[in-house]
């Protein structure tokens, strides 16, 4: 059991008899009254999101989510592959399960599948990820002003902001929980 005020961002927990991460969450103690935990909470098999208040004395039982590095074959227009690097085994999972993190992944590159009582239900790009820009304006002598920044379209398709400086068909290395621009590489 977990209690209400010990709820950080990406804690996931069973309540309603369904599955929940915390998205956002907010401490709120009133001058007056009691205080309370406001949080934006998602649920992990349908992806809607909801806005719940709890009492910070309350208890939710924690879920146990089963996390495992697969490795992303391909795609076939509708669905996405990954393989078990233990088994063998490769699972396909739908956009929706994997439409935060794919924009990050080429071929071959691992990702984190969490599963839920066997069920997948989310797919996590790396923390960092170098990919190649193939399209983006081209820069001017003298541009340096600091940030500054254009559109750059990835090899995956992400189209992320980076500084004037960076050219097609350089590699750039990416953090995937911002989609921010770190440096060249």
């Amino acid at each position: 059991m977990i209690s209400a005020g010990d709820l950080r961002k990406g804690t996931t927990f069973e309540f309603d008899g369904q599955v929940f991460t915390v998205v956002d969450f907010l401490h709120v103690k009133p001058g007056k009254g009691a205080a309370f935990v406001r949080t934006k909470i998602k649920n992990v098999i349908s992806g809607g999101v909801v806005e719940r208040t709890f009492n910070p004395t309350e208890k939710l039982q924690e879920a146990v989510i089963e996390r495992k590095e697969m490795q992303y074959l391909y795609s076939d227009g509708e669905l996405y592959y990954f393989m078990d690097q233990e088994t063998y085994e490769q699972i396909p999972l739908n956009y929706e399960k994997v439409e935060d993190a794919i924009k990050f992944l080429k071929e071959n590159m691992f990702a984190v599948i969490k599963f839920f009582k066997g069920e997948a239900f989310s797919v996590e790009a790396p923390n960092f990820v170098e990919l190649q820009v193939v399209e983006t304006e081209p820069s001017v002598k003298g541009n340096t002003a600091t940030n500054v920044t254009k559109a750059a379209k990835m090899e995956t398709g992400a189209m992320i902001q980076v500084p004037l400086f960076v050219e097609e068909g350089q590699m750039v290395r990416i953090d995937t929980r911002t989609g921010e621009y770190m440096e060249r590489v």
